[in-house]
This record gives C-alpha cells, structure tokens and sequence, in this order.
C-alpha cells in the first residue's frame, strides 16, 4: 500500500480508502471488507450512512482494531423513520453524532465530516445554525479530531476552506465533473443534456479548488472517482471511451492536495479491482494516452501533470514545476493580487518546495524534447520560462 499525508492534519493515509456502499447495502459483509482492508494495508475510510444497521455492523468489525483504521464519518446525517435524511438541525446533528460513537464502538472520530454542502445559501445554514460551531466544540473536546467537509461544487467548497477553516475536503474528483461549470444541483453531474457538444479543458474553478486546497494545507478525499461506474463503461462516458478503475484512481491522485480515494466497492471483486492500483505499473497507471484519444473531449494546452514529458536532459521535474507555479498563481489570484504587481508574492510553502527540487526551470535548455512528448501540446518551454520569472531560478 501507499500512503500520503492529509493535508496538514499530521494523519497519513492510504492512497485507497473503503467507502461503505458494500456494507450499507450488505450489513452481513462488514467484517469482510474490514478483514480485506486491513489485508491490503488499507487504514482509512469513510462512514457517511446514518443507518443504524450499517454503524452496528461497522462497530462489530472494527471490533479489536479501532486503532487500525482511520475513520472518516459524517456529522448531519441522520436517521428518519427509516431513512437517511441530511439536516442541519443543530440537536437533530447532536443526536446523530453521539449515536455514531455508540454503535461504532469509539470515543472518538478522526475526521468529523459536514455532510453535503454544495449551496452558498447551505453553507450559511451550517454557520448560523451553529453546526460549525458545534464541530469546532467536538474538535476542543477530542470527541472528532479534524473539521472536514464534503461538497460536489467548487465554488462552495473555495467558501468553506477560506471561511470555516476546513482541514479535510471530500470532493467529487474524476475527469468527467472536472470539466463541468460549479453548479448547487449535484444531479447536473450526471444529467446528460449537460454533456452534449462535448468539452475541453478543466474547468477554472475546480482547477482553483484544488489549488486552493494544496496552498492551505487542506486535504481532499475523494469520492466517485469512477462517476458512478459511467467513465468504467464506454457506453455510458460522456468521452465516448472508457477508462479502467486503476486509471480513474491515477488521475485522482495525481490533482494537488488529493491524498486518499475512497472506493464505493459494492463487493470483493470491485474493491480488489481499485486495490489492484498499489502493484500496478507506469503502464497501467497512465490516462494521459487515453485522454489525448477521447473523441467527445479535449485537453489541449493544458497540463494535467501526467509527466509524459520526462524524462528531461536538464533532469528538470517539469510536472512538478509546473505545479507549483500554477499553485503561486492561484494562491496570488485567490487574493486578489496579479502578476507583475507590487503585491504578488511566492508563498513560504510553494518556495520550500520549488527549491528542494533538483533541478530548476532556469535550466531549461528549451531543445523541446519534452513537447515532442506532450499528448496535449502544452507550452512547456514558454512554462519553465515563466516559472524562472517567479521563483527567480
């Protein structure tokens, strides 16, 4: 297994993670899930159900090694008659939240998620129905160790981080909704009027997003990483080509701030298929080929940090310069402050790790070798110059 650190939490996590489709549709499979979990070096997952059912079967699993898993669980998630129901209903949100550490058998959750929020007016609610406030009270006590949040809209999810101070967000992350406008109605991810005519490019906001995310500490976990199983079949792709879940995972991980997928396996085989991702090779791994075939879809000029341009004779990691520049531009546009401005500055972390780097975009011999590469005809020598002019080297 692979491990990365959730943003500034100080938690490291698998790159896979357990979602809970299986056991919330199939109480009785709980413990085989964990048991193949725990096999695979899996340590993090994510309990968004209010169905008793499932936080009894779960507790029951996690029974003997609570201290081997990292629990992700949803706070504003509740039970009614008998069904889930989101609310945000500060005593509804309480109940809910106490009954969670009951059936689960911990004192304790690492990552107290707000559930659902992908409305400005949404957001308002959790702040002033004290559902925020209630997080930041379980935080103080020890009763959930990090505020999180989940969202399907970048715009509302740029609000939460900047205001409400989130560490961990559960974001939609596949290359299907990465080219989508932010929207309040998450069925507009999956309605299909809203993919005729095709697309290209990454949308901004959701580019910022994770930038954002990346600059601020904030880990993402991810969710639908497969758009439900639509970009598994080419059938149902709005790209008109499918992809394989090892691929739709390496694109996931490969977006700043992005430490974890969480894997809505419904059984044994489809969670072994996104554990198949740790032992697979470049080859395998790679969706930049794939993206640059689409017939529905264009990435032109656009880096996706897939790293078919290296390897570099100067040994410059372009990818990874690329990256942080484009993370010192959002951070700067993030406040308002444009390039060649007095105001605009190379943050303290971006400037850490551009100059660990081994080698700068300064020593770009500009042969453009690496364009010749390039599936998606970015300007990387026009790039690595603009990258000189902000760091300096």
């Amino acid at each position: 297994m692979e491990y990365r650190k959730l943003g500034n939490t100080g938690i490291e996590v698998s790159v896979i993670a357990l979602g809970c489709e299986g056991f919330v549709e199939n109480n009785d499979m709980a413990k085989l899930f964990f048991d193949r979990a725990e096999e695979a070096g899996i340590n993090y997952f994510d309990m968004f159900t209010s169905d008793p059912a499932a936080r009894d079967a779960v507790g029951k699993a996690l029974e003997g090694r609570r201290e081997k898993f990292i629990i992700q669980s949803h706070l504003c998630s509740t039970w009614k008659d008998g069904q889930y129901v989101r609310t945000r209903d500060l005593e509804e949100t309480k109940a809910a939240f106490e009954d969670s550490l009951a059936r689960m058998g911990t004192d304790f959750i690492d990552v107290g998620m707000i559930h659902y929020c992908d409305a400005d007016s949404d957001w308002e609610d959790i702040v002033g129905s004290g559902i925020l406030d209630y997080a930041r009270q379980l935080k103080a006590e020890g009763k959930i160790r990090h505020i999180g949040l989940s969202s399907h809209n970048p715009k509302v999810a740029m609000r939460a981080i900047e205001e409400g101070g989130i560490e961990v967000l559960m974001f939609s992350v596949n290359y299907v909704y990465d080219m989508l406008p932010a929207t309040e109605n998450v069925d507009d991810l999956w309605a299909d009027e809203v993919y005729e005519g095709g697309f290209e490019n990454m949308d901004p906001d959701r580019q910022r997003l994770y930038e954002l995310c990346e600059s601020k500490g904030t880990g993402i976990s991810v969710m639908k990483a497969f758009a439900g199983g639509d970009i598994l079949d080419e059938k149902m792709s709005p790209a008109g080509a499918a992809l394989t879940p090892v691929q739709c995972i390496s694109y996931a991980l490969s977006r700043p701030a992005v430490a974890t997928v969480c894997s809505g396996a419904r059984n044994m085989e489809q969670l072994d298929a996104s554990i198949a991702y740790v032992d697979a090779g470049a080859e395998e791994r790679d969706y930049a080929e794939a993206f640059a075939a689409f017939p529905k879809v264009s990435w032109t000029g656009h880096c996706i940090y897939c790293t078919h341009c290296h390897p570099c004779p100067a040994e410059i990691n372009i990818a990874d310069v690329t990256k942080f520049m484009n993370l010192v531009i959002a951070h700067n546009e993030s406040n308002g402050i444009h390039e060649g401005t007095e105001e605009f500055r190379v943050p303290d972390t971006e400037r850490e790790h551009y100059r660990v780097l081994a080698h700068h975009a300064g020593e770009c011999l500009a042969c453009g070798l690496c364009e010749t590469r390039c599936p998606f005809g970015v300007a990387i020598r026009e790039n690595m110059k603009h990258a000189k002019s902000i760091f300096g080297y």
